[in-house]
């Protein structure tokens, strides 16, 4: 009978496409890993990876049936965690995935509430693009992903959790953009580089009236846009959620507020039918409540130049 053990053994040769990395996945010797594998092929008469000295690949039907070790897989965590749910849905461990403009900016005024609201529950953090986070989620990789919409979703459950707008970033010894056209009164936009969703839903902000060159500079973080724009290079556009965090710091730049663009949507999201769906919404709830919080907290975010 093909086991478990041998289809964790080939789901992680597929994703290292690596027999020594396979194993270390499965904390498992290589040779150890390298019999299941066989025994697996015996078992059900076809070859599933072709290997060299050189290189490692799976067979079209090896394709194939990884696709579906996946999801037995992934059905079989869920047996596990539904037991585990009836027991104490608020125990254990909780892998929850955030994009790099989300995470830093609300988790960690969240985490010590999160505590004391499941003292019992172990949260892991990870921050990832958003298609690596759903294609983890997919894949069982994460439990639960902190995003923001507009975003393909397929077919996972969706908690809104808030709207997040934008200031304009521009440097200090500007003149004040002033009005409704303050975007386009300034100078060169800087975005976050292509793969971030934040560098689409900036230029979603304004629709059809954002343009910028293809050889426009392009950051991987926002703490790199705002040393940028506060040494005069351009102007970006911040979330509110970082700048309501502090994100600018004491860089010299200009706080503009955008009440005018199109916000992002901050959300939440599980796998359809996950066993701890109580919890990941009551634990939406508290993210909600934490951001309330701060907003009261901060007041209005007024332009501070």
């Amino acid at each position: 009978m093909v086991t478990l053990r041998q289809l964790r053994f080939l789901t992680a040769v597929a994703e290292t496409l690596n027999f020594s990395r396979a194993a270390d996945l499965c904390f498992v010797t290589q040779p150890t890993l390298s019999a299941g594998i066989k025994e697996l092929e015996d078992r059900l008469g076809v070859q599933l990876i072709e290997r060299t000295r050189r290189s490692v690949m799976l067979t079209p039907v090896g394709t194939e049936i990884t696709a579906r070790a996946r999801r037995l897989l992934l059905d079989a965590a869920e047996i596990e965690t539904l037991a585990q749910t009836h027991r104490n849905p608020f125990e254990g461990d909780l892998k929850l995935g955030s994009i790099p403009t989300i995470g830093p900016y609300l988790l960690p005024r969240a985490l010590p509430a999160i505590r004391r609201a499941f003292p019992d529950l172990r949260v892991y953090l990870r921050e990832e693009m958003t298609e690596s986070l759903i294609e983890g989620l997919n894949a069982g990789r994460l439990d639960l992903i902190l995003i923001a919409l507009p975003f393909e979703t397929g077919a996972l459950e969706i908690l809104p959790l808030f709207e997040d707008g934008y200031h304009l970033a521009s440097p200090a010894h500007w003149p004040a953009p002033q009005g409704p056209d303050a975007l386009t009164q300034s100078g060169q936009l800087m975005l976050l580089e292509k793969g971030h969703c934040l560098q689409r839903h900036a230029l979603e902000a304004y629709p059809g009236r954002i343009v910028t060159a293809e050889d426009s500079f392009a950051a991987t973080s926002l703490t790199t846009l705002i040393a940028m724009v506060s040494e005069g290079l351009g102007v970006t556009l911040l979330p509110d959620l970082a700048v309501t965090a502090g994100v600018a710091g004491a860089e010299q730049v200009r706080l503009t507020p955008l009440p005018d663009a199109c916000p992002r949507r901050v959300v939440l999201a599980w796998r359809p039918g996950s066993a701890r769906a109580e919890v990941f919404r009551k634990l939406g709830a508290l993210l909600q409540r934490r951001q309330r919080a701060a907003l009261a907290e901060n007041g209005p975010l007024a332009d501070p130049a």
